[in-house]
């Protein structure tokens, strides 16, 4: 069982204001917190936008070195108990300020950590970005991506969900849910190489119905 208060940090790299990404973020991160305190827990959240360190991030990789701003942000990531990430999808994939802001994370900086995948797009056809992008980078950062990620496309945002359909809220809640269940058991904690394995495996054991 996780010892004190938790910490979630939240990426997200929408470019506009509003932002449905932004949007995406804040009900996956608010639905954690929800569920975290469901089972006697808290946590503290910090939200990264990426956007407003793009300059930063660009200085970063010709130089090497990140200006006060970025490494503050960088730090809160590599410190985080879990993380929640969410990503525009440009060309089927990523956005590049998103991949160019974890290209900047030292590899095996996340070993064992949780992360939530999500992206937003204008078609439901772009929702494989989970599968072929974003789940494949979190792997080799050696996170523990949890089962279900979400993807949300312009038509997601009016539809609803019951016992019968499988809408945007009822994957929120999932996630929200499987998150909520790996924190709360401690499985946070950053792991060794050699129990990764064991963390995956733990991940894969838990029940979210």
């Amino acid at each position: 069982m996780f010892a004190g208060r938790m910490k979630l940090v939240t990426v997200s790299a929408g470019l506009s204001t509003p932002s449905s990404t932004r949007l995406l973020a804040d009900r996956l991160t608010d639905t954690v917190l929800d569920e975290l305190a469901d089972q006697g827990h808290k946590a503290d959240v910090d939200v990264i936008e990426v956007r407003l360190l793009a300059v930063a991030i660009a200085n970063n990789l010709v130089t090497g070195f990140p200006p006060p701003q970025l490494a503050d942000a960088i730090e809160a990531v590599t410190s985080a108990d879990g993380l929640v990430t969410v990503t525009p999808v440009f060309s089927a994939s990523y956005s590049g300020l998103f991949k160019s802001f974890f290209d900047l994370i030292d590899p095996g900086a996340l070993t064992g950590r949780p992360v939530l995948i999500g992206a937003t797009g204008g078609t439901p056809r772009r929702s494989l970005v989970l599968e072929h992008a974003l789940r494949p980078l979190f792997t080799y950062l050696r996170t523990v991506v949890l089962p279900t990620g979400v993807y949300a496309a312009s038509e997601d945002w009016g539809s609803g969900s019951d016992a019968h359909t499988k809408g945007l809220p009822a994957r929120i809640r999932r996630a929200g849910r499987e998150m909520a269940s790996i924190l709360a058991t401690g499985a946070a904690h950053p792991l060794p190489e050699d129990d990764l394995t064991g963390s995956k495996k733990q991940l894969s054991d838990l029940r979210f119905d």
